[in-house]
């Protein structure tokens, strides 16, 4: 029997066993701040692995003196990075396994099915928030390494799979383990692809425009300038360069994708009495940035644009609106769709799926953007999850996919950091 029969056959006998590991994940709500009680179940899995684990809590000058660092966190004490190493035996291409424990806040329960940290099953799908993004793909990465140490198969090149901490808020998290000295060869992180391969990513940054006006009462609103109003005139803008920033983009991974970099207007707040017209408007979003584009290209074009609406208009001509970069921000990835990496994963896919994977740029920023720009690690993002799902109320992954993801991620490990054995190429 060779490695990928092993391989099957081991994942198809711990199916409950791997249930089991994401259920207890999931029930674990690892939300903002509270990371700890998932990340002692990684802890203790490793462990059992025989894994060389490294734990330790982010937040060091050299972290937040980086240029890549975006957290409005302050304290991330008693939530740790867990990295978790499988030595290689040498001669081989190293490969990181990165994946997030942390989820985004699970909304109005009402909205629920069920308790949104239940881990609930039901017709092969396992409920819960973070279920699809991203516990599912964590624990297919686990159970990958899982089978190929319990099958007693030595990989040449080392395997260091990464719980990190703060992807959702900016990618504090992973930059930190970059920063530690963790880089490799190549990356896969498994983010909810719809089990598609990724090898681009768009980048994305929050934004906060601070419109003014003057105030003057509703009943002789035509003494002020309404705030509202001229915030309307600069969304207007910002809608004309998201459609002309989007007609440059040519690339034929964003061909299914109808606007492949967003500009996403999320919150405004204006006004303190329907009776009074507003002096101030504050407009706050994300701005999608290509993949091969440098963040700061992408913030003048931003800043140009509210130039341009200022101009038109005599008022904002003499009261420019004023923009601020905060919050999260997450730096774009740009891999070759040749690179071998690339050309590793799509044979270990076709090999368990029987067909070629579908290959698209993500619509989404991930953690891929840090490791490649500032790690220098080549990254790939493939994983289990339906995209849609990801935030989404009743969150929910196929536990199929999560365990052929497994299953390719293991053959995919086989090649890339090469064995020792016969059976294993």
């Amino acid at each position: 029997m060779n490695a990928h029969a092993k391989v099957k056959q081991w994942l198809e006998e711990n199916r409950q066993r791997g249930t089991r590991l994401l259920q207890q994940l999931v029930q674990e709500g690892s939300i903002r701040g509270k990371e700890s009680s998932a990340q002692a179940v990684i802890i203790e899995k490793c462990r059992k692995l025989g894994l060389t684990l490294d734990i330790w809590e982010i937040g060091k000058e050299q972290l937040t003196n980086h240029p890549a660092f975006c957290s409005d966190r302050k304290d991330f004490s008693g939530n740790p990075n867990v990295v978790a190493t499988l030595k290689g035996t040498g001669g081989g291409r190293s490969l990181i396994l990165n994946g997030h424990i942390d989820v985004v806040p699970e909304g109005d329960r009402n909205d629920w099915n069920h308790d949104p940290f239940s881990g609930r099953i039901e017709d092969g799908k396992l409920y819960g928030r973070g279920s699809t993004d991203m516990k599912g793909g964590t624990v297919s990465l686990l159970l990958a390494m899982e089978a190929i140490i319990t099958l007693g198969i030595k990989l040449k090149g080392d395997v260091i799979f990464q719980s990190v901490i703060e992807e959702e808020s900016g990618g504090a998290g992973t930059l930190a383990a970059v920063l530690r000295g963790y880089t490799a060869d190549g990356a896969i992180i498994p983010e909810p692809t719809n089990m598609k391969l990724f090898p681009k990513q768009q980048g994305s940054m929050w934004f906060r425009i601070t419109v003014k006006g003057r105030s003057a009462h509703g009943g002789t609103r035509y003494e002020g300038i309404n705030a509202i109003e001229k915030a309307m005139t600069v969304m207007t803008k910002l809608q004309e360069l998201e459609k002309l920033r989007n007609q440059r983009i040519e690339d034929p991974l964003y061909s299914k994708i109808p606007i492949p970099i967003p500009i996403n207007i999320g919150k405004i707040n204006s006004g303190e009495w329907p009776s009074s017209v507003p002096d101030i408007a504050i407009i706050e979003g994300r701005m999608g940035v290509a993949p091969d584009e440098e963040m700061k290209s992408a913030e003048k074009e931003l800043e140009q644009c509210l130039k341009e609406a200022a101009q038109n208009d005599a008022w904002l001509k003499k009261n420019p609106p004023q923009v601020e970069w905060f919050g999260g921000r997450w730096l774009p990835g740009d891999l070759e769709q040749d690179h071998p990496l690339m050309t590793v994963l799509s044979e270990s896919f076709e090999e368990v799926k029987g067909m070629q994977p579908a290959v698209e740029a993500s619509p989404w920023g991930t953690d891929g953007g840090i490791l490649s720009k500032v790690g220098n690690t080549p990254v790939v993002v493939f994983g289990p999850g339906v995209t849609e799902a990801a935030h989404d109320v009743n969150e929910y992954i196929s536990l199929q996919e999560v365990f052929e993801a497994a299953e390719i991620i293991a053959l995919a490990m086989l090649e890339w950091c090469g064995t020792n054995q016969r059976e294993g190429k």
